[in-house]
């Protein structure tokens, strides 16, 4: 910019408000030694020197006198990192760093030791008041390593360091008492201290101190929405309001909770109470149906009695019609024989006699002649069935029956054979099925891990670990970590049955020693443990050389395995054996091992077990991988298998075998019933007959009278059979009817006893038994004969009714007694007096009506009052207060831009910030939330469900203004953002034309902007920023506003042109500037400051401040350049 801004000065208010008279520093960071003074009179200064002189340690101090430590970046403006200076530091006066040899750090080297003290002091000065204020800090080390101590002063006149603070002894207490004594205000801390100085300054918040340390680094408005929140806006203290809406919720909560516990008590108790009264009506319900079972025997006596009385009317009539058919018959036999006497006797006179014992000799035959017959086949059948003929006469019978018993005592002893065979070829299978099931188990426990150890040991363990809740992998088997050298497999089997036993022990740790051994002691293993408890820390035992031959230099030991060093040392002390392969060196070996396992040790004893085969690869128990095992154990499971195959089809072909033999014997035991041959002789028989038929039939054709007569005599004899047959069944029919007659009387009156024995009062269940009979029976009509059987089936039907009914009643029970104990256990304190059982219901009924009828109306109406009267009214001042701080936000950006339109940004152009609604989705979120708990809130209905979704709005953003479980970091931030009302609105500039106050440009950042355009926006931004928080007032005299500002280096690294036009813009408001850059922009610089201070440091060791007026400084530059 070229251009010259026309600036008019009233010589008289050039020194208005209060402005830094000079800085004193007494042994600060490199200005060693004695008070070095930076005189600035009220007025524009340069402070100038090298990179690394100490410029900023000058500005530090100034920053250190205003602002509290947290808030300091110790050489902001120049880049360095926060760790490069401290307190300590600038105490101390570190200067450089030097190597430790011993340690290879850098160790920081220092001007002074730790018996030194500093003192930062600066004198402000109001001209238009006639007041001085002056600021100081006293720092000492306290502790040799920590950071150094300090106090504050402050008083309302000119102090100096030589004056004030020097001459005191090595005791800070006596500095303090004398300034003390001198009307000095003394601090312990920098809040009271700073509110002491900002209220002289007329500062009135800590905001204008913030954008005093601000200035001292400006480089630009990168975001200047975030700029004019954190510069330009006081923050709103939420936190009280927040607490006290916190405070009414907790109050509305438990209200809430009150009224949720109550409706939780309902519900639970509705469903109770609904199934005490339902429990009540089953027990009803079957003690009605019990009563139905007791009345069902006179209900159906009532049946069967009059079943009874119709059956005998109908028996008598019966007998009367039986009485008179059996008079008939008798008259109709009579005359029958009669005739049939009559007859006989006619016949008798022609010869008849022989004829009728010839008949009867010839049936007598012809019946003896079917009996054998009949025998005969039968056992001709039998014999058949043996692969023999039947016998054809007595001779050959018996020689077959001496046969027969020959052939009973072989099949006998042949069948006990079987028998005696099967039974063993059954136990042998038994035996290898529970062999092949023992070997499966081990096959399929051996796929599943890559050990060799037996699966009973592998279950044991497992056993243990599950009781105990650990893992297996933490208790190997000693058999798991060992294993046999590839190159020593011949060494194998003897080696495996020697460690067997070891193999097969556990390894415990240390840490779990004391609940192995409990859980071991107390419980039945069902078979035998070994374990070793294993130290930690053990140190190992001097051994003596192991030799080459050893047995230990044929093992491998697991490398990852933490028990390495145990094992090693254990097997070293117990199966250091000699490996001999020759008899001479196993008698000279004390302790020794042959291939095929004889062992020698100490004492002289020998041992060699055979009892397994020494290459059983079965029974090895070492190593950490099993596909040896394996193979050989699958091996073995298929031979077996193949065996029992083969016994499975030998015992089916005996027992075959054996159900032969038994159907053979079963024949010849019947044979044995067979004793005479007679008895199954038929055949002489035929001609016995043939010639008894014979003669019968020559003496019925001798005479044809007699057989007349014969055929007569047998039409009578056949209808007198007839007759008589038929007497025979009246007589029977009148005899079973007088027996039924006899028997229904008998079953009436028993009926009778039986339903006066039932006793009264049955009857009126008689109707709902008539209701149920349907149900129970179907259409089935009653009979004498069916009513026990009715009875029974109805008295079943109503047992099971009852049974299902009392199953109800117990599944009811259960589930009641479950809901009391449910609620008793929920509600303690309600409950106390209430027992959990079913005669308790009317207690529960009695909660209930309690709760519906007062507590849970009593508990909403407190929750609606609670909600209504105190937290939505709480909620809705809250709002009402952020929107009042949303309005002042407004005003204030109103007020800074009455500042900014003073200041010409361009030639006849301002800048004016435009506040906006903040596009942040949480912040707006946060305020429909607002205003959703508070639209119609105080007006709204008196519904529960309305206030519950009120009170459901409200918790939604209490919960997060205290903090959910697990997301209190996220909410803390939460709330801090959307309760600052600065993070409601976002900011722009806008460029504007004095002339119409039309639009040149419109921004909300710096971003696309040039460099010294950027440093332009942040001057002018700054500038005003200033003017409003230091409260500057345009062209007065007399200002009680603070008008010091310090701006390091940021006018040397921009342009002439921006760095002009901030010079200009801030004599204009009237601002003490402290300069702090390099020489190359003294050109630009020169004419706006009275005084320039050069600092310089030419050893890296001691600073040095030499002060210039600007008068003085010119004319050197002068004679520099002549």
């Amino acid at each position: 910019m070229t251009e010259n801004l026309e600036l008019e000065f009233m010589a008289d208010d050039r020194l208005a408000g209060f402005r830094l008279q000079r800085l004193e520093v007494l042994n600060w960071g490199t200005f060693d030694r004695r008070v070095w003074v930076l005189p600035l009179n009220g007025r524009n200064a340069l402070l100038t020197g090298d990179i690394g002189s100490g410029k900023s340690t000058l500005v530090d101090a100034l920053t250190t006198l205003l602002a509290p430590i947290q808030r300091i970046a110790y050489n902001k403006a120049a880049g360095a990192d926060a760790k490069e200076r401290s307190l300590r530091s600038y105490t101390l006066g570190y200067y450089k760093s030097e190597r430790q040899e011993t340690l290879g750090s850098a160790k920081p080297v220092a001007l002074r030791d730790h018996n030194s003290y500093s003192v930062l002091l600066g004198v402000f000065h109001n001209a238009g008041y006639a007041k001085t204020v002056t600021l100081a800090q006293v720092f000492w080390m306290k502790e040799a390593q920590g950071q150094p101590a300090r106090f504050y002063a402050a008083c309302e006149r000119d102090l100096t360091i030589g004056a004030d603070f020097a001459q005191f002894g090595a005791d800070i207490l006596t500095l303090r008492k004398r300034l003390k004594d001198a009307g000095v205000a003394l601090f312990d801390s920098f809040p009271p201290y700073g509110a002491w100085f900002r209220r002289r300054f007329g500062i009135d918040n800590e905001q204008a101190l913030d954008l005093f340390l601000q200035t001292v680094s400006l480089k630009s408005v990168g975001n200047l929405t975030e700029f004019v929140r954190t510069h330009m806006l006081e923050p709103f203290d939420v936190a009280p309001r927040i607490a006290a809406l916190i405070k009414h919720y907790d109050d509305l909560h438990r209200a809430y909770e009150a009224v949720l516990k109550a409706k939780r008590q309902i519900e639970m108790l509705g469903p109770l109470v609904a199934d005490c009264d339902r429990h009540g009506q089953l027990i009803g319900a079957v003690a009605e149906l019990r009563a139905c079972r007791e009345a069902l025997k006179p209900w159906f006596c009532g049946f069967k009695l009059e079943l009874l009385e119709k059956r005998l009317a109908s028996l008598d009539e019966e007998l009367e019609r039986h009485q008179s058919a059996i008079q008939r018959l008798e008259e109709q036999r009579q005359a029958r024989r009669e005739q049939e006497r009559e007859l006989r006797r006619s016949i008798a006179e022609q010869g008849g006699d022989r004829i009728a014992a010839l008949a009867a000799a010839i049936r007598r035959q012809e019946e003896e002649q079917e009996r054998r017959r009949h025998k005969a086949g039968y056992y001709g059948d039998l014999i058949r069935a043996l692969d023999l003929p039947p016998a054809e006469d007595e001779e050959s019978f018996l020689d077959q029956r001496r046969h027969w018993r020959t052939l009973r005592e072989e099949a006998a002893e042949k069948e006990a054979a079987a028998q005696n065979e099967m039974t063993e070829a059954g136990v042998f299978l038994a035996q290898k099925r529970s062999e092949h099931d023992r070997l499966a188990a081990e096959i399929n426990g051996l796929k599943r891990r890559a050990s060799n150890i037996d699966e009973q040991q592998i279950t044991l363990r497992r056993a243990l670990c599950r009781a105990l809740d650990l893992a297996e992998d933490e208790f190997p088997f000693a058999g798991e970590l060992i294993q046999v050298r590839e190159e020593e497999r011949e060494w194998e089997g003897a080696i495996e049955r020697l460690l067997r036993n070891f193999g097969l022990s556990l390894l415990v740790p240390d840490s779990h020693y004391s609940r192995v051994a409990e859980w071991v002691d107390r419980t039945q293993l069902k078979g035998r443990l070994v374990y070793f408890r294993v130290r930690e820390g053990t140190k190992p035992q001097e051994t003596s050389p192991i030799s080459p031959d050893s047995l230990c230099r044929k093992l491998a030991l697991k490398p990852d395995s933490p028990y390495y060093d145990w094992l090693e040392r254990e097997i070293a002390r117990r199966f250091d054996l000699a490996c001999c392969a020759t008899q001479e060196q196993f008698r000279r070996e004390a302790r020794a091992l042959t291939r095929a396992g004889q062992v020698k040790m100490p004492g002289e004893r020998h041992e060699k077990d055979d009892r397994h085969d020494l290459n059983d690869r079965s029974r090895y128990v070492l190593g950490w991988s099993n596909a040896a095992k394996l193979a050989v154990l699958e091996s073995r499971r298929r031979r077996l298998e193949r065996h029992m195959g083969e016994l499975g089809a030998r015992i089916a072909a005996l027992q075959q075998e054996r159900n032969l033999l038994q159907e053979r014997l079963a024949i010849l035991s019947k044979l044995e019933e067979y004793r005479d041959f007679r008895e199954l002789d038929w055949r002489p028989l035929v001609l016995e007959i043939a010639g008894l038929e014979e003669e019968k039939k020559r003496l019925e054709t001798a005479s044809d009278t007699l057989l007349v007569l014969g055929a007569r005599l047998a039409e009578v004899e056949t209808a007198l059979a007839e007759t008589e047959q038929q007497l025979d069944d009246r007589k029977d029919r009148r005899s079973r009817t007088e027996e039924k007659k006899t028997f229904a009387a008998g079953l009436r009156d028993q009926t009778r006893a039986l339903l006066a024995a039932a006793g009264p009062g049955h009857d009126r269940h008689f109707e709902r038994l008539a209701g149920l009979r349907q149900e129970a029976l179907g259409e089935v009509s009653l009979t004498v004969e069916s009513c026990e059987n009715r009875e029974r089936e109805m008295r079943d039907w109503l047992q099971t009714q009852i049974d299902a009914e009392d199953g109800k009643i117990r599944r009811l029970q259960d589930k009641i007694i479950d809901a009391m104990r449910s609620f008793s256990t929920s509600y303690p304190l309600e409950t106390q007096e209430v027992d959990v059982a079913v005669e308790a219901a009317g207690d529960y009924r009695t909660l209930l009506e309690q709760l519906q009828s007062d507590d849970l109306p009593r508990f909403e109406a407190r929750f609606k009052e609670l909600l209504q009267e105190n937290t939505i009214r709480e909620v809705a001042n809250f709002q009402s207060q952020l929107n009042r701080e949303r309005e002042t936000i407004k005003e204030r950006i109103g007020h800074i831009n009455d500042s900014l339109t003073q200041i010409d940004y361009n030639p006849g152009r301002y800048i004016a910030l435009e506040a906006q609604a903040a596009p942040d989705p949480e912040v707006r979120e946060f305020q429909a939330d607002l205003r959703a708990c508070t639209e119609d809130a105080l007006t709204g209905s008196e519904e529960f469900h309305y206030s519950e979704g009120k009170f459901l709005q409200v918790r939604r953003i209490i919960e997060r203004f205290r903090g959910r479980e697990g997301s209190s970091e996220i909410d803390r931030r939460w709330t801090a953002k959307v309760t600052d009302v600065r993070n409601w609105f976002v900011f722009a500039a806008s460029e504007r034309w004095r002339e119409d106050d039309s639009e040149y440009e419109h921004y909300a950042d710096s971003a696309g902007k040039s460099g010294g355009q950027k440093e332009k926006l942040a001057y002018t931004v700054l500038a005003a920023s200033l003017a409003y928080q230091f409260g500057l007032e345009w062209g007065a005299v007399r200002s009680r506003s603070f008008r010091f500002v310090v701006i390091d280096e940021a006018f040397g690294r921009g342009s002439d042109d921006s760095a002009r036009y901030g010079l200009q813009l801030f004599a204009q408001l009237n601002l003490q500037l402290l300069i702090v850059t390099p020489l190359q922009k003294i050109h630009i610089i020169e004419p706006f400051v009275s005084a320039v201070g050069f600092v310089h440091n030419e050893d890296g060791r001691a600073s040095v401040l030499r002060n210039l007026t600007i008068e003085e400084y010119r004319a050197e530059k002068q004679r520099q350049t002549a």
